[in-house]
């Protein structure tokens, strides 16, 4: 399998450095310890002759037009965490180059996959228009504003459609790596994955901090410390949006413009988040742990944890350890 790993300027080095290295072990481990693998041909490519990455090394690359038609192109991340920088660098001529020979890969057969920040490059060509994606969690709100036609899941660590994929963030890379080699090899995958002491993780939703994210806008931020303050009491969208000076269909629309998710499933989100604090660092038992988040019973926290971060009270406590 062809595999052509697209570096820009600026390339998040640990980003890129999972995808060689996971690749490189899929090869090693596949020529000694099965009878019959797949061979990864890896090639790192650029749109500029030097590209270097955002800790300033250089990265050794073949140019774009020396490279016959891969089978899949990986983009991974650029360093730039935050809208503004990413904006400011979307709109470079390397980045504008970059997404031209993507679109003709795409043409000429190739699948295209990004991780973390890589996935707005892969969405700035226009291939994720209709379908749905990921990216970094707490870019959620900006991809959904940049990309409205996109359906985003930012809970989910990877997703492909079709011929294009899209990994979470930051370690999502290895996420995207181990999904390509299982396509060729599922026996290979699962070597690489124990090597590399990668477990399965089919959500970024234990990871996401509901706060980080309500702060892309002034009303979700002041729903966001509303919601804390009563989650005890329980959720009243009329009373929150009394207390905001809002009307509830305005703060309805709002949140899932901006989270992409109902007021009520925001403010589930800092339940689930509460009370995993509580869980890391108190003893309490379910039932406490529900009530101290505003739930009658431990049944129904139970059935919320399971369904928003696949664990229950003892696997939560059990990853402690």
């Amino acid at each position: 399998m062809k595999l052509t790993i697209l570096a820009i300027e600026g390339v998040f080095d640990t980003g890129l450095t999972v995808l060689l290295d996971a690749f490189s072990t899929a090869n090693d481990l596949g020529a000694m310890l099965l009878e019959t693998s797949p061979h990864f041909d890896i090639s790192t490519v650029g749109v500029r002759p030097t590209v270097r990455t955002a800790l300033g090394l250089e990265v050794p690359i073949q140019p774009v037009d020396e490279l016959s038609r891969p089978d899949w192109v990986i983009i991974p991340a650029l360093n730039t965490r935050m809208p503004e920088q990413l904006v400011a660098s979307l709109g470079r001529n390397d980045m504008l180059d970059a997404k031209a020979q993507l679109l003709t890969w795409h043409a000429q057969g190739a699948g295209i996959a990004a991780s973390c920040i890589g996935t707005f490059l892969l969405a700035e060509t226009g291939l994720l228009s209709g379908q749905e994606a990921t990216t970094s969690w707490w870019l959620g709100p900006f991809f959904r504003q940049r990309y409205p036609d996109i359906a985003l899941d930012e809970s989910r660590m990877l997703v492909p459609a079709g011929n294009v994929a899209t990994a979470g963030a930051a370690m999502g890379h290895l996420d995207l790596a181990l999904w390509i080699i299982r396509k060729a090899s599922p026996e290979l995958a699962a070597l690489v994955a124990r090597y590399m002491l990668a477990d399965y993780r089919s959500l970024q939703a234990p990871y996401i901090i509901p706060e980080h994210m309500a702060h892309a806008d002034p009303l979700m931020e002041a729903f966001e410390r509303w919601a804390r303050s009563h989650l005890k009491s329980g959720f009243s969208l009329q009373d929150a949006a009394t207390a905001l000076a809002t009307t509830p269909r305005t703060l309805q629309r709002r949140t899932e413009a901006v989270l992409g998710k109902s007021p009520l499933a925001f403010f589930q989100d800092m339940r689930v988040e509460r009370a995993q604090h509580l869980v890391r660092t108190t003893s309490l038992d379910l039932e406490a742990i529900a009530a101290q988040v505003g739930y009658v019973d431990g049944a129904t926290l139970r059935t919320l944890l399971r369904r928003r971060l696949g664990r229950g009270l003892r696997e939560l406590r059990a990853d402690l350890k």
